[in-house]
């Protein structure tokens, strides 16, 4: 009865380390940090590349976007009432988020870096915007009670790339605002193709 008792027991463990070997040599090597795909690099003339934002701004404006960030590009462009030569005033804020990968659960492949800028994306509040190219969110607030300045932001996805445009402009009319907002942010979409 011992002797069945050790014969099983050597059988199983045989068995085990058999099936033990096969399922780690099926599932490859353990995920390494190397392994998981940095964010790639933006361009140093980004906010050049986006072109002449003037006719979002108050006429005498110069129309050039302030290019900050390393990471995240942020291009920027303000005018003030006291520095335009109208009642009016505008900003303008473009962000441009290249997204990396991330490791996974253990024995999971990393997410790609199209993956995490989709869970960026995802996880914005702002409403889906249908009949677009690219996965485009929206969000438009009336700022003061004349129910003529806006502050309008489009979040853009595609590919690693999400790129957010915040602009305020008064005055303005919201599709107005709408409209040149998402020319925008695909533009720098195509940017960073």
């Amino acid at each position: 009865m011992a002797s069945r008792v050790v014969r099983g027991t050597a059988i199983a463990a045989g068995v085990a380390a058999v099936v033990g070997g096969g399922v780690g040599f099926a599932l490859g090597q353990p995920v390494q940090d190397e392994d998981v795909v940095p964010a790639r690099k933006l361009a140093a003339d980004l906010c050049a590349r986006l072109g002449d934002v003037s006719v979002l701004l108050p006429k005498a404006s110069s129309g050039r976007l302030a290019q900050s960030g390393s990471g995240a590009v942020t291009c920027s462009a303000v005018v003030g009432r006291q520095q335009a030569s109208t009642f009016s005033a505008a900003s303008v804020k473009v962000t441009i988020t290249p997204y990396g990968g991330k490791l996974a659960g253990a024995g999971e492949a990393p997410f790609t870096p199209a993956a995490m800028a989709k869970k960026a994306f995802d996880r914005s509040p702002f409403d889906a915007v249908p009949d677009r190219p690219y996965p485009t969110k929206g969000d438009q607030t009336a700022v003061g009670l004349a129910g003529e300045s806006f502050t309008t932001r489009v979040l853009v996805q595609r590919a690693d790339v999400v790129v957010l445009v915040e602009y305020t402009a008064s005055p303005v009319q919201a599709e107005t605002a709408r409209q040149a907002a998402t020319v925008l942010a695909d533009r720098a979409i195509w940017e960073t193709k």
